[in-house]
C-alpha cells in the first residue's frame, strides 16, 4: 500500500503551489491529478495577476503573490512571461466610482500603488477605449498577466526537486476518515495511506469534500475567452483593461489580443464546450467600449470553469469536524493570481505556524451562518 504524509488533490496552480511549498518545508507530499497538470481551470485562465480587490484578505494575498511571480524565475525557477502592464478598471456608474475609491484607499494603506484616474488618463493608458459614459477609472501599475501553464510547470518541477511525488491521470475515488481524522484516500490505482489531505480540486471540490463529509459549497460556471489575430497597429503595451459594468476585458496576447466577458445567461454546470452564443453580447460590449476592436479577426477561443461560492470569495482552512482535511478552493475567478500566497498559507496551516496572511475570515463555516464576505472587484 502506498503512503504519504500529505495527499494534495488537484494539479492546477493551487495544488502544485501547495505541493511545492510543503515539499520545500520538508513534508512528504503526493499530488494526485485525474487528468494532466493544469488541465482543469488553470491553463484555461486569462492569466491576470493583481492586488486590486475590495477585500483586505484578497488584497494581501494578491500583493504577496505578485511578489512571488516577480521572483518566479529564481524560485521555483521558471520563465512565466510576466508582463506588468497594469490593471485598468473602467467605471461608468457613480456607485462603482465610490466603491473603487474606498478600495483604492484600503489598497494604498496596505502598500498597493493603485490610484483613481480621470477618463482622459485612462484613455492614454489604453487608447482603444471609447470614453462614452465613463466617469473614472482605477489603475495599479504593479498588476498584469503571465502564462498559467508555465506557473504550473514551475511549481510542479520545483515540488519534484524537493521530493514531492506527482501522479497524473489518477482519479481520487474516496477519502477515508476514521474517528474524525483523515486516514487516506482511495484512487483508481489503489489506496494511499495519509494522515492529511488538501483539497485543491477547483470546480470539482464539492465532490471531493463530500467524500470526507465536508461541505464545500463550490459550483462550476463556464467562462469563455476569445483571441484575435495579429494587430500590427495596436498601441502597446496594452494594460488588462476591464469595463467593470459589463465585465468585458482585454489584454495583449502575442501579436493580438485576448478578450473575455461573463455571460449572465450561463447556468452552473460542467459544460466545457466553446459556444458562439455569447458572441452577440461580447460584440455589443466591444462596440460600446472599444469599437476599433470590431474590425479585429477572431482566430479562436476556449472555455474554462470558474469555481464559484455564494459570496464570490475563496474557501481556505481546515475542516473542524474532520481533522487534517484542509482545503483551498472556491476562488471565483481569482485563484490563479493568488496561487503563490495560498501555497504558503496552506503550508503553514498544515505545520501549525502562523501564515503570512490571516485567512481565518475565509473559512468555509462562514457560509453556514451570516458571515458572508463578498468580493466586489471581480471579473
Amino acid at each position: 500500500m502506498d503512503a504519504a504524509e500529505v495527499v494534495v488533490i488537484g494539479g492546477g496552480v493551487m495544488g502544485t503551489s501547495i505541493a511545492f511549498h510543503l515539499a520545500e518545508a520538508g513534508v512528504g507530499v503526493l499530488l494526485l491529478e485525474r487528468g494532466a497538470l493544469g488541465s482543469g481551470s488553470t491553463c484555461k485562465a486569462a492569466g491576470g495577476v493583481r492586488a486590486q480587490f475590495s477585500d483586505e484578505v484578497n488584497i494581501r494575498l494578491g500583493a504577496r503573490s505578485l511578489e512571488a511571480f516577480a521572483r518566479f524565475g529564481t524560485r521555483p525557477g521558471q520563465e512565466i512571461d510576466l508582463r506588468r502592464v497594469g490593471y485598468l478598471f473602467l467605471l461608468s456608474r457613480p456607485e462603482d466610482v465610490a466603491a473603487f475609491e474606498r478600495s483604492v484607499a484600503l489598497q494604498n494603506a496596505l502598500g498597493v500603488p493603485s490610484r483613481m484616474l480621470t477618463v482622459a488618463e485612462a484613455r492614454r493608458l489604453s487608447p482603444l477605449v471609447a470614453p462614452d459614459g465613463l466617469l473614472a477609472a482605477a489603475y495599479s501599475p504593479d498588476d498584469g498577466h503571465c502564462t498559467p501553464e508555465s506557473v504550473v510547470l514551475g511549481y510542479a518541477a520545483g515540488a519534484r526537486r524537493h521530493g514531492a511525488r506527482i501522479r497524473t491521470r489518477c482519479e481520487v475515488l474516496g477519502v477515508d476518515v476514521d474517528g474524525g481524522r483523515v486516514t487516506g484516500v482511495r484512487t483508481a490505482a489503489g489506496r494511499v495511506a495519509a494522515a492529511a489531505v488538501v483539497c485543491a480540486a477547483g470546480a470539482w471540490s464539492a465532490a471531493v469534500g463530500a467524500m470526507a463529509g465536508v461541505d464545500l459549497p463550490v459550483e462550476p460556471l463556464r467562462r469563455q475567452i476569445a483571441v484575435t489575430g495579429p494587430m500590427p497597429d495596436l498601441p502597446r503595451p496594452v494594460p488588462m483593461t476591464i469595463d467593470f459594468t459589463t465585465s468585458f476585458y482585454f489584454h495583449g496576447e502575442g501579436a493580438g489580443l485576448l478578450l473575455g466577458m461573463s455571460d449572465p445567461d450561463e447556468r452552473p454546470g460542467f459544460a466545457l464546450g466553446y459556444s458562439d452564443a455569447w458572441l452577440p453580447r461580447l460584440t455589443a460590449a466591444i462596440g460600446a467600449r472599444a469599437p476599433r476592436l470590431l474590425d479585429a479577426r477572431l482566430t479562436g477561443g476556449w472555455a474554462g470553469l470558474y469555481e464559484v461560492t455564494p459570496d464570490h470569495n475563496a474557501l481556505i482552512g481546515e475542516a473542524p469536524g474532520v481533522s487534517r482535511f484542509l482545503y483551498a478552493t472556491g476562488f471565483s475567478g481569482h485563484g490563479f493570481l493568488q496561487g503563490p500566497a495560498v501555497g504558503e498559507v496552506v503550508r503553514d496551516l498544515y505545520l501549525g505556524r502562523e501564515p503570512p496572511v490571516d485567512v481565518t475570515p475565509l473559512d468555509a463555516a462562514r457560509l453556514a451562518g451570516d458571515r458572508l464576505r463578498p468580493e466586489t472587484a471581480r471579473v
